[in-house]
This record gives C-alpha cells, sequence and structure tokens, in this order.
C-alpha cells in the first residue's frame, strides 16, 4: 500500500481517482484542489510514497508542484488531457496518465512510480 497525494483541480475527478486509488489498495493522504495547496504539501514535509498531479490547476501549471516533490526526490505522475505536448518542460520523460484513464492504467503507472 502506498500512501499519496493527489492534485486535481476538478472535484468530481479527484473523488473518482481517490476511489480507484482505494480500489487498489492505496492511501489518499492528502489533495489538494489548486497550484498553493498542492505546493504546501509538496513542501511540508510530509511523509507520502508518491503523487499524482493534475498537469494544469486552473490557470495555473502544476509545475512549481513538480520542481517541489523532485527537489524532495517523491516519484510522481502527471495526469493529462492535454497529450505529451501539455507536459511542462523539462518533465517530458515523466509518467503520464492521460485522461480519462482506467483503474489498471493507474495501477501500471503506481507499479513503475514505487520501482
Amino acid at each position: 500500500m502506498a500512501s499519496i497525494l493527489l492534485v486535481e483541480d476538478e472535484a468530481l475527478i479527484r473523488m473518482m481517482v481517490d476511489d480507484m486509488l482505494t480500489e487498489l489498495g492505496h492511501q489518499v493522504v492528502a489533495e489538494a484542489g489548486d497550484l498553493a495547496s498542492g505546493l504546501a504539501f509538496a513542501e511540508s514535509g510530509e511523509d507520502f510514497d508518491l503523487a499524482i498531479l493534475d498537469v494544469q490547476l486552473g490557470r495555473d501549471s502544476s509545475r512549481p508542484i513538480a520542481e517541489a516533490l523532485e527537489a524532495r526526490k517523491i516519484p510522481f505522475a502527471f495526469a493529462s488531457g492535454y497529450g505529451a505536448d501539455g507536459m511542462p518542460e523539462g518533465f517530458h520523460n515523466r509518467p503520464t496518465l492521460m485522461k480519462p484513464f482506467k483503474v489498471d492504467e493507474l495501477q501500471r503507472c503506481i507499479a513503475k512510480l514505487l520501482r
């Protein structure tokens, strides 16, 4: 079981992904719906195994959150409906879940992050 930071600005999608993660036996230990709260969790020193980040949080990019996680050496994946072109500069090599994704795709992504 992994502990997970979930950053997603759409409440219904966030709830759906939380349910998927729970179904897979993982625990969402922190949720954020915007850049400020996501960044606060990423920089807080709170303990979690990995993070799933929506690429675009309203008008903001999740890039600052990704940078904070990278600095802490916490693995993360992006979730995006924009395709590879929408990835923040310098993060094209990160695992990406293309929205809408299925539970088995989420499971494979998490397994890759936990290696």
